[in-house]
């Protein structure tokens, strides 16, 4: 049995997936005219309180469109400096929107009101226009940390005091939501924009859905035609995320407990000096004595695979397909991984 523990979108689509996607209704969504995709579309606008969604095929999609809605060149985004914007999206901010990056520091992948505050540049021509905050939740580098509505609210206010737009990258908004116990809607008051992914926690094979306001959506879905987004007959894919809001959310808690029983076997290992606080389903754990090719090499000869997460960092990330059976069989294999 190999248990792969390497991300949360290695997950294959359940039967019953399967089933509703075979199902769904179909037609050239590029015309507007898919049925399916509009259904998943105005679900999710409705649930996070918003005007209107735009399906895409991934969360760098997404966010990345978003990024481009709301700045122009010449302009800078505030972001942690392990944001997956900054980090992870193949230099886009910079290739899509010609736009400048401030990264900030912060515990978690977490910032606060006051660092955003002083990384606001002034009106000088000296400096890019600062136009634009992106938070990410849950955060990624962070552990799967998570920020919470009262977090939140003051740089939401800051932001519009000031008259800058706020982007939620929600790669795992859900994960969030499940710790938190906040309504969706509770989060997309916050936000100009939330790019909400499937294809993560929920288990879809494929695709994101940005969130806003109609003038944005549709300024968005431009982009996404520029940037080569536009599917046809997209009902397929979008019916695996109808599927998952219907029944993989309240799921969640099951994944986050099993993350607990990841960092239940990892303390106290020779091998790991400490583990990240686990808060949703990402553990993140500190080597001791041994570099991450080395340790993921022998969790290979274990059948466990994870990621490098840094020089002396490794990531695992409970999901869908993982299961309590494999939770005991990791716990075993671990234990014998003492010398």
């Amino acid at each position: 049995m190999i248990i792969d523990l390497r991300s949360d979108t290695l997950t294959q689509p359940t039967l019953g997936m399967r089933e509703a996607m075979m199902q769904a209704p179909m037609g050239d969504d590029v015309f507007g005219e898919d049925p399916t995709v509009r259904r998943l579309e105005d679900r999710l606008a409705l649930l996070f309180g918003k005007e209107a969604g735009l399906f895409c095929p991934s969360g760098t999609m997404t966010n990345q469109i978003a990024i481009r809605v709301h700045t122009r060149p010449q302009t800078e985004v505030i972001c942690h400096r392990d944001s997956h914007i900054y980090l992870y999206e193949g230099g886009g901010i910079m290739a899509n929107s010609h736009a400048s990056v401030k990264l900030l520091e912060g515990p978690f992948g977490k910032i606060d009101p006051q660092s955003v505050a002083e990384a606001i540049n002034p009106d000088d021509d000296h400096a890019p226009e600062s136009v634009l905050v992106s938070l990410e939740n849950t955060m990624n580098k962070g552990g799967g940390s998570v920020y919470t509505l009262e977090e939140v609210r003051p740089i939401r206010k800051l932001c519009r005091d000031r008259g800058l737009k706020l982007h939620l990258d929600g790669a795992r908004i859900f994960n969030a939501l499940e710790e938190t116990k906040d309504s969706p809607d509770a989060w997309g008051e916050q936000f100009d924009t939330v790019s909400v992914c499937l294809s993560k926690g929920l288990g879809c094979p494929v695709g994101s859905v940005l969130v806003g306001s109609k003038d944005a959506i549709k300024q968005a879905r431009k982009i996404r035609k520029a940037m080569g987004g536009g599917m046809r007959q997209a009902g397929m894919l979008a019916a695996a995320g109808l599927y998952a809001l219907d029944h993989h959310v309240a799921r969640l808690a099951e994944d986050h407990r099993r993350a607990q029983g990841v960092l239940r076997a990892l303390e106290d290992h020779p091998f790991f000096l400490e583990v990240l606080p686990v808060k949703t389903n990402i553990v993140i754990a500190r080597l001791r004595g041994i570099k991450p090719e080395e340790m993921l090499a022998r969790l290979s000869e274990s059948q466990i695979k994870a990621v490098k997460f840094g020089k002396d960092l490794i990531r695992f990330v409970t999901h869908l397909d993982f299961t309590d059976e494999m939770l005991e069989q990791f716990t075993r294999r671990l234990g014998k991984m003492r010398g």
